[in-house]
């Protein structure tokens, strides 16, 4: 069985407060959109359990993959051995939460193949332990994300009909070091109340708090970001910790190619509405 796991992007992100547990507490909007990896989970027909990655190249041993940790999860249910092959095409380390979405999206896989008979809850749960954006794939809805970034309510809201260009830099940023650099602060203005606004106002209205630190790490965030305002976008942001940068445009940038933005991955197409669909 094949499944297609999907990328997201943050419309604002504010670190609210510290919390008492190490963490921070945060307030974005998390938007599914039409950008996707490939996973496919078979019966092994050798008797091992085996996982296979290919696309864009991923760092780090295999078997510390997301994906590898869900199955983990998973193994106190009585499971047959699985083939498992991920074809990558969302950037790693870029604020999309591609690995979140391959580990979520292994779970929610392997429940149907296997018929385990798991809740929406339950999934969340166990991908809760994978990652603090784990569990929004689980339902793939537009959702307000609060608190650790854990506690998701859904939003019926979505962008069909505009465009989206996402240009990530060739350039890793420390979440750590963003996280230290950061004064926590309420948003001006809620985020649920900015995003009803018209999108030409949006730049006004809804920031991302990692945004300068994240550009003091790599300056070509920020030359992106000019770029794709100078191309006609009615809003553009960095999404998530980095480092990739969308912008959102009412027509397609028919004069914006990805010789626009030399040795960076770059990627544009109509949004429409992702399902959940298993």
């Amino acid at each position: 069985m094949i499944v297609f796991p999907h990328a997201k992007i943050n419309l604002g992100l504010y670190v609210t407060s510290r919390r008492t547990d190490g963490y921070h507490n945060i307030q974005s909007l998390l938007l599914p959109i039409p950008l996707h990896d490939v996973l496919e989970l078979i019966p092994s027909p050798d008797g091992a359990t085996r996982f296979t990655r290919s696309g864009l190249s991923i760092d780090g041993n295999p078997d510390n993959d997301l994906v590898m940790q869900a199955w983990r999860l998973l193994l106190h249910h009585t499971l047959p051995p699985v083939h498992i092959h991920l074809h990558k095409v969302i950037p790693s380390g870029a604020g999309l939460g591609g690995g979140s979405s391959d580990a979520a999206f292994l779970l929610r896989l392997a429940n149907d193949q296997f018929q385990l008979g798991l809740s929406t809850s339950t999934l969340q749960q166990y991908a809760a332990t994978l990652g603090m954006d784990c569990p929004f794939f689980i339902n793939s809805h537009a959702a307000l994300a609060t608190e650790r970034g854990d506690q998701l309510t859904k939003i019926d809201f979505d962008l069909t009909g505009k465009t989206i260009v996402i240009v990530k830099p060739d350039c890793h940023i420390s979440t750590r070091q963003a996280y230290a650099a950061i004064t926590p602060a309420r948003p001006p203005v809620p985020i649920i109340e900015a995003i009803r606004q018209p999108v030409s106002q949006w730049m006004q209205t809804i920031h991302n708090d990692f945004e300068p630190v994240a550009i003091s790490q790599c300056p070509e965030i920020s030359n992106i970001k000019t770029q794709l305002l100078n191309a006609g976008a009615a809003y553009a942001a960095m999404t998530g910790s980095g480092s990739a940068v969308f912008g959102l445009f009412d027509e397609p940038p028919v004069h914006l190619t990805n010789k626009d933005f030399s040795g960076a991955f770059y990627w544009k197409t109509k949004m429409t509405e992702v399902r959940n669909e298993r």
